[in-house]
């Protein structure tokens, strides 16, 4: 589906969108780049290396960025030499834990490189939420393939976080267009002047006059966000959030998500349970003339503390087929009913009120 510059496929299967990871790395001609939060070598991880290598050896530059933690089993290992040997430079995003603990063998969840990025040839470019696992072939993730302008801004980007793994200050030179009209690569980090993103989704649930519409496996919102999305529902904007009905992750993050549907429920707030497979989507539609894919997640640690890309459009087609996936979805989920969940025994209750000391932390 063409826009003015940039045209898409969204891929409601991490199977799907991987046998076209894999056709499109096949025909690089110059460049295969690579940004990973999580990279397992199993079959379909095992098949990228291999395309990799048989291109490398073509003569195509291939780089592979990988998060320490998210990758941890690949940490310490002789994957980076094995790989060089076949033509592939690896970097590790080795942040284990913020630098002053100075314990590098500890993993921690902050200051990770959370993006997910393919760009092959800087003219067609991956993102979304898939990560490179066999065990999460069967998820329900959303991912995008699109070429254009704002394949470039994608490059670019994957430069950027390649130097700063490097250790270099010195920021590669932006491309004179990046981007069109209608869509954009939008990044978040850490610093507090560079949560581009956090603050575009903020402004865009503000402005929200008909729906939102979200899907993300992990909920634990700072507070202006959940202000926003109260704000939203008590001024008529139909807000629609949709969770798995258990995630991947360790139990906080489920009681965290818990914590806060008491709130939003009175605030008109409806919340969906994905039932069966695992829902890691991370999108956001708003009014079918916003729309947003990519590696964010609405709780802290994404929010605040990690480093996240999207792509960001207005383009209403896309906007309308990102709605008709999530409409879809939420036929497949139950939605939370105020009273019954209200009128729950105390004892289910108490995780959820010990959880409200640290979720600002998950």
């Amino acid at each position: 589906m063409p826009s003015s510059s940039t045209s898409w496929t969204l891929y409601p299967s991490n199977h799907e969108a991987w046998e076209a990871m894999l056709a499109d790395c096949a025909r690089a001609t110059t460049s295969i780049d690579l940004e990973q939060f999580i990279f397992v070598k199993d079959d379909f991880g095992q098949r990228l290396i291999d395309i990799c290598s048989e291109r490398a050896k073509a003569g195509v530059k291939v780089r592979f960025l990988w998060d320490a933690a998210g990758s941890f089993s690949f940490w310490g290992s002789s994957i980076a030499a094995e790989l060089k040997e076949q033509g592939i430079e690896l970097i590790f995003w080795k942040t284990l834990i913020p630098g002053y603990f100075n314990l590098p063998s500890i993993r921690s969840w902050f200051l990770r490189n959370h993006r997910r990025a393919l760009i092959i040839d800087e003219k067609v470019g991956y993102t979304g939420s898939i990560c490179i696992q066999d065990a999460m072939k069967n998820w329900r993730d959303t991912n995008v393939r699109l070429e254009g302008a704002v394949v470039r801004s994608m490059a670019y980007e994957f430069n950027s976080m390649w130097s700063k793994a490097q250790g270099s200050s010195q920021p590669p030179t932006p491309p004179a267009t990046h981007s069109d009209a209608e869509f954009s690569y939008i990044t978040n980090s850490p610093s507090p002047r560079k949560r581009h993103l956090y603050r575009t989704v903020l402004s865009a649930i503000r402005t929200a006059t008909k729906h939102i519409y979200i899907t993300t496996p992990y909920f634990v919102p700072t507070h202006r966000l959940l202000r926003a999305l109260k704000r939203a529902a008590h001024r008529g904007v139909d807000v629609r959030i949709l969770l798995p009905e258990k995630s991947d992750h360790y139990p906080a993050l489920d009681l965290g998500a818990r914590s806060y549907f008491q709130t939003l429920l009175e605030s008109g707030v409806h919340i969906f349970l994905y039932e069966g497979n695992i829902v890691h989507s991370k999108t956001i539609v708003i009014d079918d003339t916003w729309a947003s894919v990519g590696s964010m997640n609405f709780d802290s640690v994404s929010l605040l503390y990690n480093y996240e890309a999207n792509i960001v459009t207005s383009n209403n087609r896309f906007a309308e087929e990102l709605s008709s996936h999530f409409a879809t979805d939420i036929g497949s989920a139950t939605e939370v009913n105020l009273s019954t969940w209200h009128n729950r025994f105390f004892i289910e209750k108490i995780p959820e009120m010990l959880i409200k000391v640290v979720r600002r932390f998950l």
